[in-house]
C-alpha cells in the first residue's frame, strides 16, 4: 500500500491540486502566525509569497521526490519561508517554537484537500493526504534547515563584527596610528588586526604604526609569529611598526621561547611609542611642567 500511496502518478495529481487551488491555500496560509508576523503592512504581500510557496510544492510534488530536501523545487522555500524563519529566529523564537508553525501549515490545505475529495474513506483521497503529509513533514526539515544554517551564519557575522569592535584602529597623530590589543590573541583575531590595520595605513597614510600588547595576557610563539607578519605587512604598505606594552612576564616568555624580535621597534608603552613615532616625523615633546616650575 505504501508503494502505491507515493507512486508517481499521486504525486503528479498533489502537484496538480496545489497549483489548482494555489489562491485558496494562499489566503488561508497568510493568515498564519509565519507569514502573518512577517508580512505586517500589507496582507497582500503575504499573499504572494504564499502563492510561490505553494508553486515551489507543487513542482516538488510533480518530480516525485516528496521526501527529497534537496528537490530543485525546494529551493524557492529556502528562499522564502529561509528568510521569515530567519526573521522570527532573530525575534527570539527558538527552532521548536517555527518548527510548529510550519507543520500548522498543513492543517489549511489538508483542509482545502478534504473538501476537493468530499469522502476521507476514497482510495485517492487517502492517497493524496499522505502524500501531502510527506510533503509537508520534508517542507519542515527544510525550513529547520535553513534556520539552523541562518543562525549559524548569524552567529558566524556577530563574531567578526565583534572582533573588529575588539580590535579598533586609532589615529593618534597625522601618519600615526595604533592598534591597542586586549585579550587572547588567536589566529581569527590577527587576521583581522593586520587586516584592519593594513586598511588603516592606507586610508590614514601612516608612516607609523603602533601595536600596543600591554593588555594581551601572555605570548606565545603563535602571537609572535602573528605580530613579525603583521609587522612585516605593515611594512610592505610603507609603514614602521612599533611594538608597545611588552612586559616583565612576555619578555621573558619571548626569550624563553627563542624568538627573535630584534628587526622590531618595540617600547616600553603607549606614550613611549608615541614620542617615538613623533620624533621620528620631526615633532618634539616635552614633559609637562610640575607646578611652580617655569616651562623651558
Amino acid at each position: 500500500m505504501a508503494e502505491h500511496y507515493t507512486a508517481p502518478e499521486v504525486a503528479q495529481k498533489l502537484g496538480d491540486f496545489l497549483e489548482l487551488r494555489q489562491e485558496q491555500i494562499a489566503q488561508r496560509w497568510a493568515d498564519a502566525a509565519l507569514f502573518r508576523t512577517i508580512f505586517t503592512v500589507s496582507r497582500d504581500e503575504a499573499v504572494e509569497a504564499c502563492k510561490a510557496v505553494v508553486d515551489a510544492l507543487a513542482d516538488v510534488a510533480r518530480s516525485g521526490r516528496l521526501e527529497d530536501v534537496d528537490a530543485p523545487g525546494f529551493n524557492t522555500v529556502r528562499d522564502q519561508l529561509g528568510r521569515m524563519a530567519f526573521s522570527r529566529s532573530e525575534a527570539g523564537f527558538r527552532p521548536s517554537h517555527i518548527a510548529d508553525e510550519v507543520a500548522g501549515l498543513r492543517a489549511p490545505i489538508t483542509a482545502v484537500l478534504r473538501a476537493e475529495f468530499g469522502d476521507d474513506a476514497d482510495e485517492d483521497a487517502h492517497a493524496s493526504l499522505l502524500a501531502l503529509t510527506i510533503l509537508m513533514g520534508t517542507l519542515r526539515v527544510v525550513v529547520m534547515e535553513t534556520t539552523i544554517s541562518s543562525g549559524e551564519q548569524l552567529i558566524a557575522r556577530q563574531r567578526e563584527q565583534l572582533l573588529e569592535v575588539a580590535t579598533p584602529v586609532i589615529q593618534l597623530w597625522e601618519g600615526i596610528v595604533a592598534v591597542p590589543l586586549i585579550g587572547t590573541l588567536d589566529s581569527a583575531r590577527s587576521q583581522v588586526v593586520m587586516e584592519s590595520l593594513l586598511e588603516a595605513i592606507v586610508a590614514q597614510r601612516a608612516r607609523y604604526a603602533i601595536l600596543d600588547i600591554t593588555g594581551v595576557p601572555t605570548v606565545d610563539s603563535l602571537v609572535a609569529q602573528h605580530l613579525m607578519k603583521t609587522v612585516a605587512a605593515a611594512r610592505l604598505m610603507g609603514a614602521e611598526c612599533i611594538v608597545s606594552g611588552i612586559r616583565p612576564a612576555i619578555a621573558q616568555t619571548i626569550v624563553h621561547l627563542g624568538i627573535d624580535l630584534g628587526t622590531i621597534i618595540t617600547r616600553a608603552g603607549l606614550a613611549d611609542a608615541l614620542a617615538y613615532a613623533l620624533a621620528q616625523q620631526g615633532v618634539g615633546v616635552s614633559p609637562l611642567s610640575t607646578a611652580g616650575e617655569t616651562p623651558r
